[in-house]
Parts: C-alpha cells; sequence; structure tokens
C-alpha cells in the first residue's frame, strides 16, 4: 500500500489552461501557480495577486467565491464599494464597515453581524453613535459605551450587561454616578466608591459588600468616618481608625 508522505506539497494549484491571464500575466511573470493566483481557491494567493494587480480587484467583486469578493473589496477603489453593502456573505461586509466612508456606516449599523457591528460601533461618528446603544450584542454595546459621549451614558447605566456598566462607571461624569451606587455587582459600586465625589459617599458607607464600605473609608471626609467606626469588617474599621487619625494630626493640619 502506497505511503502518504508528510511533507507532500498541499498548495491549492488552479488550472492555468483556462485562465484569461495565460497569455499575458503569467507569460510575463507576474502571476505565478501557488503563489500569486486569482483563480486558486487559496486567500493567501489571491490576496498577493490583488496587491500585485490591484487594477483587476473590481472584475471579482462580484464573483462566485465570496473568499474571492471578500479579498477583491480590500483593493476595490472607494467609488466601487456601494453595490457591496449587501453582500450576502458577511466576510464581505466586514471588509466594507472597514473601508467605506464615515457617512455610509449607519446603513452597516443593523447588520446581521456582530462583528461588521462592533466594527460600525468602533467607527461611526460620535454624535451618531447613540443608535446603537440597543444593540442586542453586549460586545457591540461595550464598543458603544467606550466612545459614547460623556452626557449620553446615562443610557447605558441600566444596561443589562455587567461589563458595560462597569465602562459607564469609568466614564460617566462624577456627579452622575449615584445612578450606579446601587448596581448589583460589587466591582461596579466599587469603582463608584473610587470615583463619586466625597460628598456624595454616605450613599455607600452602609454598602453590603465590605469592599465597597473599604473604598469610602479611603476616601470619606472625618464626618463620615466617625459614623463608619463600628462596621462590622475589622479591615474596614481599622482603615477607618487609621484615616481619623492621620486626619487629626498636627502635622495634617499644618498642611
Amino acid at each position: 500500500m502506497a505511503q502518504t508522505d508528510p511533507e507532500q506539497d498541499i498548495t491549492p494549484l488552479a488550472d492555468c489552461a483556462s485562465c484569461s491571464f495565460r497569455a499575458s500575466l503569467l507569460e510575463a511573470g507576474t502571476c505565478k501557480p501557488g503563489d500569486c493566483c486569482v483563480a486558486a481557491n487559496s486567500g493567501r494567493q489571491i490576496d498577493r495577486f490583488f496587491k500585485a494587480h490591484p487594477g483587476f480587484a473590481p472584475d471579482y467583486a462580484h464573483d462566485p467565491f465570496w473568499e474571492r469578493r471578500a479579498i477583491a473589496a480590500r483593493y476595490l477603489p472607494t467609488n466601487k464599494l456601494q453595490p457591496l453593502m449587501t453582500d450576502p456573505d458577511e466576510a464581505v461586509r466586514r471588509v466594507l464597515a472597514y473601508r467605506v466612508p464615515l457617512e455610509w456606516l449607519v446603513q452597516l449599523r443593523n447588520d446581521s453581524d456582530r462583528e461588521v457591528r462592533i466594527t460600525v460601533a468602533d467607527r461611526l461618528p460620535e454624535h451618531e453613535l447613540e443608535l446603537m446603544a440597543d444593540d442586542s450584542d453586549y460586545l457591540v454595546r461595550v464598543y458603544v459605551a467606550r466612545r459614547l459621549p460623556l452626557g449620553r451614558l446615562f443610557r447605558l447605566v441600566a444596561d443589562s450587561d455587567s461589563e458595560v456598566r462597569r465602562i459607564v462607571a469609568t466614564r460617566i461624569p462624577r456627579v452622575s454616578l449615584g445612578l450606579l451606587a446601587h448596581d448589583a455587582e460589587v466591582e461596579i459600586r466599587r469603582i463608584v466608591a473610587q470615583r463619586m465625589e466625597v460628598d456624595d459617599l454616605v450613599m455607600l458607607s452602609k454598602d453590603e459588600d465590605w469592599a465597597v464600605r473599604y473604598e469610602v473609608a479611603l476616601r470619606a471626609e472625618p464626618d463620615l468616618l466617625q459614623l463608619m467606626r463600628d462596621d462590622p469588617d475589622e479591615e474596614v474599621r481599622l482603615t477607618v481608625r487609621q484615616r481619623l487619625e492621620t486626619l487629626a494630626s498636627p502635622a495634617n493640619h499644618e498642611l
């Protein structure tokens, strides 16, 4: 029985005999079977072909093979991209999301593919970004939360996903952090305690989680610290005492 050579070359090869470039590019040596070839079903070879001959990309914008269309889309002139906005394959539309002018992106904000919508959320002008704040996919909303103008972040304060709310907690103006003071996630309440105005810390001074109260103790003014002296957690009580002592020291008053 014949054995298969493990080092056998399995590089896809197209049939040059039927290729339209046989008498031109092939003879000139500017395309090469197994390396730089638009006819092979090989993304690497196709990309090398269009990199060397970008002028041929429009001829393959509607090719039956999805990968050939997607790679051609990388090299198409901008004025040739519009017909591909509704291409049936998401790989093609993903390329479009990276390449089209900003004013076209709104056409892709409801695309069925998450990766397309993520790219749109990453590129869409800020004044249109709020249109994607209700996207069904949490990762798209994460990108929205990272870029949404600060004054519009309140739209995502009650988002169903904790990662979205965490980003909101790190970005929202300090005066609005009270909206997240009772969030279900401890880590988010800790961020609130670290960032919110000192005068507002009282709303977290009796938080059910010791780690949140600890963050409050690190920043609270003496009046609030006095109210926290009997905190149920030893670490919080120790921090309260240490801060009260520090704030009462003569050296601190001189400052």
